[in-house]
């Protein structure tokens, strides 16, 4: 089990089940809980505010030294153990890199750059994509590339599949599929419905694809000895990169998955001075990104990439305003009407997943007139996943959303290029790779089929 409550060290203080969307989490008040497998989504948002833990003080230096083993962290983290925790892939991934016959590649989530730091005693949400750059080279990755190359890559597929969807009347409202849990959670409990997701991959799997096809071909690389590896602020990336249709590579498209504190755990355990580092650059090809990339990471933020690029594919002329308000600043679920040409978009922008039943319920009773809806599982979008840093004082917690959403938007602001469709090394790889949005190519690679999870859903 990815996430999973440690019967050993919890209290039953049931913090975790004011924060579980799907009711996943079960037991008595002062009894240890559990998850019901069947239900949860991996989300990894009982890890974040389980406040149940083992400290060398209260339960001895044995004890403690014994469940840091069983959860594979390394030696120098010496913090508490928590009851929720997540899988840790540290070692796989080390063993990849100490491994002479494998070629590295990673790629990081937008959400990584404005939270990671915090684990190495920056200010909340403090932007550092230099230093997260310059961390991963000294940890001996053959290549540095960015998951936001992909987020933009995603937008070029989404976008022209909202407008051919529009276009033909079909499958509308079409929900995004950035997000696995929320996926997950659709295929498990209307599965029915499952037609409405975009049928684009995350760009996670996106990346991974592109790193053992294109990164391959343009490195003159054999792409069978490429080990790729994600940071994503979600532990249900874990179980995304193991879902047995992400293999259009030809291999495994994303091998392995580290969350931001593992990430900060590895670099803590190879002994780099993370605060010292000179900032360093992605590598070229598939790491150039745009803003409208950047704040995928944010609740509304692939809505409002997608409607920049949206606007002047369908309209042939520059979007009159890059700030698109209507979509921003959202708890719960938000529905706004965009201008689009001669089109009156109507969106919707779901945040935190409990919020999405009403929704899907009033769809399944044609009730619900809407183009394009946007979910996100975790409350405030990726900058509040299940795996950045743990929050451990709950007066923190709403400061250190804020703070990670405004330096997602500070960093778009300041990006010379913030319109998908813009960054030239998207022009270059559908000119020298895919041909064009939703070609046969494209298809085949970055876009994605459902599953049926259970039978006697909603």
């Amino acid at each position: 089990m990815i996430v999973s409550i440690d019967k050993d060290l919890c209290t039953g203080c049931r913090e975790c089940v004011k924060v579980c969307p799907v009711d996943a989490i079960e037991g008595q008040d002062g009894k240890p809980q559990k998850i019901n497998e069947k239900k949860c989504i991996l989300c990894g948002q009982c890890v974040q505010v389980c406040k149940s833990y083992a400290s060398v003080e209260d339960r001895g230096y044995e004890f403690v030294e014994s469940k840091r083993k069983e959860r594979h962290l390394p030696e120098c983290i010496k913090e508490p153990v928590f009851a929720a925790n997540n899988i840790c892939d540290i070692e796989k991934v080390k063993q990849a890199l100490n491994d002479p016959d494998k070629i590295t590649m990673v790629q990081c989530a937008p959400a990584v750059r404005v939270a990671l730091s915090e684990d190495f005693g920056y200010e909340l949400g403090y932007l550092t994509p230099g230093k997260m750059v310059a961390a991963l080279k000294k940890l001996n990755f053959d290549k540095v590339y960015d998951t936001n190359f992909a987020a933009d890559l995603t937008i070029m597929e989404e976008g022209s599949e909202l407008i051919k969807r529009i276009e033909s009347g079909e499958n509308l409202p079409m929900f995004t599929s950035c997000c696995p849990a929320w996926v997950k959670f659709m295929e498990d409990n209307y599965p029915n419905l499952t037609n409405h997701l975009s049928s684009c991959k995350s760009p996670q799997q996106m990346a991974g694809t592109m790193f053992k096809t294109y990164g391959a071909q343009i490195n003159n690389i054999d792409a069978s000895k490429i080990f790729s590896v994600s940071i994503m602020p979600c532990t249900c990336k874990k179980f995304e990169c193991n879902r047995q249709e992400m293999n259009s590579s030809g291999y495994k498209d994303v091998d392995a998955v580290l969350t931001t504190r593992e990430l900060a755990y590895l670099i803590k355990d190879m002994g780099i001075d993370f605060k010292n580092l000179k900032e360093e650059k992605f590598d070229d090809s598939l790491g150039n990104y745009t803003g409208a990339a950047t704040i995928f990471g944010v609740t509304g933020g692939v809505m409002e990439a997608a409607i920049r690029t949206g606007y002047e594919l369908i309209t042939n002329e520059s979007i009159p305003n890059l700030e698109i308000y209507e979509v921003r600043e959202n708890i719960g679920f938000k529905k706004s009407i965009i201008k689009v040409g001669d089109l009156n978009l109507k969106v919707g922008i779901v945040s935190g997943l409990k919020n999405v039943i009403p929704i899907l319920e009033d769809l399944q009773n044609n009730k619900l007139d809407l183009d394009f809806i946007e979910v996100m599982t975790c409350p405030v979008g990726c900058v509040s996943g299940g795996g950045q840093p743990k929050v451990l004082l709950e007066e923190y917690r709403q400061l250190a959303y804020q703070n990670r959403t405004k330096s997602t938007y500070n960093h778009d602001a300041n990006l010379e290029v913030r319109k998908s469709h813009n960054n030239p090394d998207i022009k270059k790889i559908y000119k020298e790779f895919l041909e064009k949005p939703l070609s046969e190519k494209s298809h085949s690679l970055l876009h994605t089929k459902y599953c049926v999870k259970k039978e006697g859903a909603k």
